[in-house]
C-alpha cells in the first residue's frame, strides 16, 4: 500500500506537466520586412535626371568655327533619315527639372509683327551666332564663303526666324526635297521637349523644315524666285509648305561683304501646338551651301547646334518663348 501511495501522487504531478504554459507555448511567425530593394529600384526609375545650370544665351557674339562637331549622316545630312533606336541608361536625381546642356535661347514676344522684307532691323531681338560647322569644313574658304548669324522671335501665331548668311556666291538650282543640295536654310524643332526628353531618336514631334530663296539671280542684289519651303521630317506628312511667309534679299554687309538675308513667319498651326510664356522646345537652325552652279550638291552646312545630329533631336538646343 505504501508503494502505491508513492506512485500515484508522482503520476498526478506528470500529468498537469504537459499544460504548463512555457513548456507548451505556440511560436509566434515572424513576418518578413518590405524589400527594400525594389522600393530603391523604383524610385530610380521614377527619379529626374540632374543636368547642369542653364545659361541664357542673350547677346551678340562671334564664335570661331570649329572641328569639334562631327557629322552623323556623313553623304547628305538634312535629307530625311529613317530613325534608329537608341537606348540609353540615366542615372539621376529626383528633383531637379531637366535643361539641354549649352545656353538656352530666348525668344522674345512681338508684340507687333516685323515687316517681312527681307531685313531684321526692327526686330527686337538679340543677334546669336550659328557659325559652327557640322558638315565638311574642307570645303570652307573663309568666313566670306559662308557665315552664319540669326534671331528669333514669336507670336501667338507665328514662330519668327531671321538669317543674315555670308556667302561670296549664291547658287540653287535645286527644289523640293532636294532644295538641301543648294544655298539653304534648315530649321529643326521639337514641340514636346519636356514629353520625350530623353529620346534619342526622332518621333512625330520632332520638325526639320527648309527654306530656299529660290535662284540666284545676275549681279548682288537679286533673286529670281521662286522662293519655298520644304518640310521632310515627320515624314508621315513630308512635302511643300505654301503657309511659311518667306523674304530673302541680297546684297553687301556693313563690313562690305556679300550675303543674303531671310525673315521666315512659320505658322504655330504647322506643327499643331499653341504657343505660350514659358514654352520650351528644341531648336536648331543651320545653313547649307553650295558653290558648284553647274551640281546639287551640299557642300557643306554650319549651324548653331555645335553636336547636332539629326537624327537624335538630344543634340538640338532649347529655345524659351519669353513675354
Amino acid at each position: 500500500m505504501k508503494k502505491y501511495l508513492v506512485v500515484i501522487p508522482a503520476l498526478l504531478l506528470f500529468l498537469s506537466a504537459c499544460n504548463l504554459p512555457l513548456l507548451n507555448q505556440p511560436e509566434t511567425p515572424v513576418i518578413p520586412a518590405p524589400n527594400l530593394t525594389m522600393t530603391a529600384i523604383v524610385a530610380q526609375l521614377s527619379a529626374t535626371p540632374t543636368l547642369p545650370p542653364v545659361v541664357i544665351e542673350t547677346a551678340t557674339a562671334t564664335v570661331a568655327p570649329s572641328d569639334t562637331p562631327a557629322p552623323t549622316n556623313t553623304t547628305e545630312p538634312t535629307n530625311t533619315p529613317q530613325p534608329t533606336s537608341v537606348s540609353t541608361t540615366i542615372t539621376s536625381s529626383p528633383t531637379a527639372v531637366p535643361f539641354r546642356s549649352g545656353k538656352q535661347i530666348v525668344a522674345p514676344y512681338m508684340k507687333n509683327p516685323p515687316v517681312l522684307d527681307g531685313t531684321w532691323d526692327e526686330w527686337d531681338a538679340p543677334q546669336l551666332p550659328g557659325n559652327l560647322w557640322i558638315y565638311n569644313k574642307s570645303a570652307w574658304d573663309g568666313p566670306d564663303d559662308l557665315d552664319l548669324a540669326y534671331r528669333v522671335a514669336w507670336d501667338n501665331t507665328y514662330l519668327y526666324v531671321a538669317v543674315k548668311v555670308t556667302d561670296d556666291k549664291y547658287v540653287q538650282n535645286a527644289t523640293g526635297a532636294d532644295l538641301y543640295k543648294g544655298d539653304s536654310i534648315e530649321i529643326l524643332l521639337d514641340t514636346d521637349l519636356l514629353g520625350d526628353f530623353y529620346s534619342t531618336v526622332l518621333s512625330a514631334d520632332d520638325y526639320q523644315l527648309g527654306i530656299s530663296g529660290g535662284k540666284g539671280g545676275e549681279g548682288l542684289y537679286t533673286l529670281n524666285g521662286p522662293s519655298e519651303a520644304y518640310l521632310w521630317f515627320p515624314a508621315s506628312v513630308a512635302g511643300p509648305r505654301s503657309q511659311v511667309k518667306i523674304a530673302i534679299s541680297r546684297g553687301i554687309t556693313g563690313d562690305s561683304k556679300p550675303a543674303y538675308r531671310g525673315e521666315f513667319a512659320i505658322p504655330w498651326s504647322m506643327f499643331g501646338v499653341s504657343p505660350y510664356n514659358g514654352m520650351r522646345l528644341g531648336f536648331g537652325v543651320s545653313a547649307s551651301d553650295n558653290d558648284n552652279s553647274s551640281k546639287n550638291v551640299q557642300e557643306s552646312m554650319i549651324s548653331n547646334v555645335p553636336n547636332r545630329s539629326l537624327v537624335d533631336p538630344t543634340t538640338w538646343r532649347e529655345l524659351f518663348l519669353s513675354k
